[in-house]
């Protein structure tokens, strides 16, 4: 066989190999959160970003809101480096108009600015973490059963007739008291019965940079550091800190990327 196609077959099968090595699970979509699949050998760059890979070859994150331009990702196995770039999709939002909440929740006053940065860091601090459990990979359950979504991530939120930022999670409207469950398994890495803004607040840790948030509680049954399984009662359903009435609102997080918690329960 001639030696210029046999280059061209190997440099096809390699081509082949390197594109099929790694397997997303979700879509490209603003607000998305994706599944990532690959040779545990492997290195992935998301952007500029080296991700974690479990022992079983699965590493996760999530595509902002308001992103505008190509998600890069390198996957470098045996020195040998391939790039993947898939195209961003953009979403529509809505507009959410709520009214009736205290003046000083929409702008706070400046004696409680000093209190709002430090539980900010907290929140922040929380996020940030990057540990190697592999529970992001499960399948997601609803935190509260039969509840109304009055609220969905993306909305731009006009509060009092003023706007503000948009919405980052998923409004769960439920009496207060209702149990809320674990979505799924994880480490408490912050447990706080009230912040300003969400009141009683849960954060927990699922490994490799993703964390979910559950706001407006009226009871923690948990513990920062304590390790919750998937179904667990973590709490109740409350109006706490900047609400207007009962309900849940959840988020999810790849570190400081804020993703559509819907896109993991579906």
């Amino acid at each position: 066989m001639d030696s210029k196609i046999i280059k061209y077959i190997l440099i096809l099968v390699l081509f082949c190999f390197k594109v099929s090595a790694v397997e997303f699970n979700g879509k490209f979509i603003q607000g998305h959160f994706i599944i990532g699949k690959t040779d545990p050998s492997s290195k992935i760059i998301i952007d500029k970003r080296q991700v974690r890979i479990s022992k079983d070859g699965y590493f996760a994150f999530g595509i902002g809101r308001d992103r505008k331009y190509d998600v890069v990702i390198t996957v470098e196995k045996n020195g040998v480096k391939d790039k993947i770039t898939k195209r961003v999709q953009k979403r529509k939002y809505n507009i959410q108009r709520i009214d009736g909440l205290e003046e000083k929740k929409v702008t706070p006053p400046e004696e409680v600015y000093a209190r709002i940065k430090k539980e900010n860091k907290w929140i922040a601090e929380a996020r940030a973490v990057d540990s190697n459990l592999d529970f992001f990979k499960d399948k997601f359950i609803f935190p509260v059963e039969d509840a109304i979504i009055t609220g969905v991530y993306g909305s731009q939120r006009i509060l009092n007739g003023k706007p503000r930022w948009p919405h980052y999670g998923l409004d769960f409207a439920k009496d207060e008291g209702t149990a809320i469950k674990a979505m799924i398994s994880g480490t408490v890495t912050l447990a706080e019965p009230d912040l300003y803004y969400t009141g009683g607040t849960l954060i927990f840790d699922h490994g490799h940079g993703i964390s979910t948030l559950y706001m407006h509680m009226h009871e923690i049954f948990v513990k920062k550091g304590q390790k919750v399984e998937q179904g667990d009662i973590i709490g109740t359903v409350g109006s706490t800190g900047r609400a207007t009435g009962a309900h849940l609102d959840i988020r999810l997080n790849w570190f400081d990327v804020r993703i559509d918690p819907a896109t993991a329960l579906k």
